[in-house]
């Protein structure tokens, strides 16, 4: 990957990659799930308490193949286990629930000591072959790729290096393998034959779509993958009465939920536990992370994160929502305005060119534009406070702490450090004074005083 981040760690759509076979694993309910660590287990193992703190793991101190990184998750174990042993990869984020149950059941219907997940792929450069039985198709051995003949690397049926087992057998079995091979590791695909040459029954389950598959190897790689289920969340939502109106250009989360006849327009982005109630239209050109949109709400272009946005709401253009902001029904945020931590009531409306940070305003109360509510002192947040039915003037400076009353007004041009009481009109500036003929004793000959001196009226007898 070239990254200071290890392979596993690297995110698409909202997980790691561990962490979408995490998932997968958790489905089926294992009584056990063990991480393998070995490189950079510092940083897997912080980020498993995360994500999965109920996964136990096992080192692996120095990386002697696949063969030994599963003894070394048996170990963790005690060493056997009963039942059936179910071995995935760390890097294949694409992998499903519904694969990994069918291998289960594969498995126990066929009665096999082991069954591995193939898949039938275009390119198998870099894969292990599997190799059948000519007259009953029965899998004889997996070939690693840099051991195969040219023969077998023209087999396109692949290991995806995801295996259903016999608890115990599997445990006898890796005590056998050797590592009379060109890499010199214990490959776990040698247990195979040792549990073929035993007697025992060796099985496939054949993956319905290969991309499944697939591992991470690098960031082209990383992109497709992202692509691929990026996709599939996206045909999901569209099922279930989604509008997703350019698919190529909105991009998704795993952990993002949707009701019925949301509208998602082009360039969308949604990350987290973002939800969209029904009916809501986000976009276009949106990022929404850890946000939830009531139903009806309109969001347009805007970035918002941790917000909530309440029924009907109207949101942007070029807004910013900041932690903490809460948007009551019908209410407005409008053209470049930004808030944080700001509860915001139903029917109030912040229309344009504003800053509104640790505040609270109540209902149908109107904000001026380029009003600033100044909430720091360059030590302390402090709040301010806008009761119902209010109108604050243009260009305002709110400097909490500050309450302004139910009804009140504030007048254009205002600093308002002082309480105002419900039903009351704030002035807060100085008095206007003009200073006549200032520019043509200051400025003469300029094109400002040249048109002055033309828009002022003669005095009669003036030439």
């Amino acid at each position: 990957m070239k990254s200071a981040t290890p392979k596993v760690l690297h995110e698409i759509c909202g997980r790691s990659l561990v962490g979408h076979v995490l998932a997968a694993a958790r489905e089926l309910n294992p009584e056990n799930l063990v991480v393998v660590v070995g490189h950079a287990r510092e940083q897997v193992t912080a980020h498993l308490a995360e994500v999965d703190a109920a996964a136990r793991t096992a080192v692996q101190e120095k990386q002697k193949g696949t063969g030994h990184a599963v003894r070394m998750g048996l170990e963790e174990l005690g060493g056997s286990v009963e039942g059936t042993v179910i071995v995935v990869c760390g890097d294949t984020p694409l992998l499903t629930a519904g694969t990994l149950r069918d291998l289960a059941a594969a498995h126990a219907g066929d009665g096999n000591a082991v069954t591995v997940l193939t898949a039938e792929v275009p390119d198998a450069t870099g894969y292990g072959r599997i190799v059948r039985d000519a007259e009953t198709g029965a899998v004889t051995a997996i070939v690693e790729h840099k051991d195969a003949t040219e023969a077998e690397r023209a087999i396109r049926e692949i290991n995806s290096g995801v295996f259903a087992f016999d608890g115990r057998l599997l445990a006898d079995a890796l005590g056998k393998v050797r590592t009379n091979n060109s890499q010199g590791e214990e490959y776990l695909t040698d247990v195979l034959g040792i549990l073929r040459e035993a007697g025992h029954r060796v099985g496939a389950s054949v993956a319905g779509d290969h991309r499944e598959i697939a591992g991470i190897n690098n960031r082209v790689q990383l992109a497709e993958a992202r692509r691929i289920l990026n996709d599939r969340l996206l045909t999901a939502a569209m099922l279930s009465g989604v509008t997703v109106v350019d698919p190529a250009t909105t991009w998704v989360d795993v952990t993002v939920t949707f009701e019925q006849d949301v509208t998602v327009l082009p360039g969308t982005q949604l990350h987290g536990a973002t939800h969209l109630a029904a009916g809501s239209v986000v976009g276009p050109n949106s990022r929404l992370t850890d946000t939830k949109v009531g139903a009806g709400a309109r969001v347009d272009n805007t970035v918002s994160d941790g917000a909530v946005v309440g029924p009907e709401a109207s949101v942007g253009p070029y807004a910013y929502l900041r932690p903490g902001t809460r948007l009551g029904l019908k209410s407005k945020v409008g053209t470049y305005v930004e808030t944080k931590n700001a509860r915001i009531g139903e029917g109030t409306k912040v229309p344009h060119l504003s800053y509104v940070g640790d505040a609270t305003i109540g209902e149908y109360t109107n904000i001026g534009a380029a009003s600033v509510f100044v909430n720091y002192d360059g030590q302390d947040k402090h709040h301010t406070t806008v009761g119902s039915h209010c109108r604050t003037g243009s260009d305002n400076m709110f400097v909490a702490p500050v309450t302004i009353g139910d009804g009140a007004y504030t007048a254009a041009g205002s600093v308002i450090t002082k309480n105002v009481p419900p039903g009351s009109l704030a002035v807060a500036r100085g008095q206007q004074r003009n200073i006549e003929g200032w520019v043509a004793r200051k400025r003469p000959g300029s094109a400002a005083a040249k048109a002055a001196e033309a828009a002022t009226p003669k005095a009669e007898g003036e030439a």
